[in-house]
């Protein structure tokens, strides 16, 4: 399971691997409001997390790692973020990996200075799916989640 941690939305991607193909299993995006305390996003954050966990039972979580921010503000936000996604699968026994945007740039296109266009073009080609017609935005972050799925199973595929 793939996830692209955030605090106003949070990607996910669920991926499963047979006799070495990838296929997507679900994908879709945990959205808070702007409303909400931070506080209250979090546990939004973490109870969708916790049900798309016991749901589809992964065996692994990737998350996107924050590499790089100019903004310490969203820095913040994105590490709460991070820590209560890490929270739920830690409470589920469910290992955690990591992989900077870059990384997983390099795995799906080739290049970890590929644009968002170019990751969103190629996760859609290597899984054969389209984006819903609505909250196209969104999509972003559900492509970089499902990104990280694919990158690590690059990796683990060239062990």
């Amino acid at each position: 399971m793939g996830i692209d941690p955030g605090t106003a939305t949070t990607g996910y991607g669920v991926l499963s691997i047979e006799q070495n193909k990838l296929s997507l299993l679900d994908f879709g995006w945990i959205e808070t409001s702007k409303k909400d305390s931070n506080e209250e996003r979090l546990v939004t954050i973490y109870r969708k997390t916790v049900s798309i966990i016991k749901n589809h039972k992964p065996d692994i979580l990737v998350l996107e790692r924050l590499f790089f921010a100019t903004n310490v503000k969203t820095a913040m936000a994105v590490s709460e973020a991070t820590g209560v996604i890490r929270l739920a699968a830690a409470e589920n026994n469910i290992p955690i990996i990591g992989y900077t945007p870059m990384q997983a740039k390099m795995a799906v296109c080739g290049s970890g200075k590929a644009d968002k266009k170019m990751v969103k073009k190629e996760v859609r080609r290597l899984l054969s799916f389209r984006s819903p017609n609505h909250k196209k935005t969104h999509f972003d972050d559900v492509c970089d989640a499902i990104a990280v799925g694919i990158c690590h199973w690059k990796k683990t595929m060239l062990k």
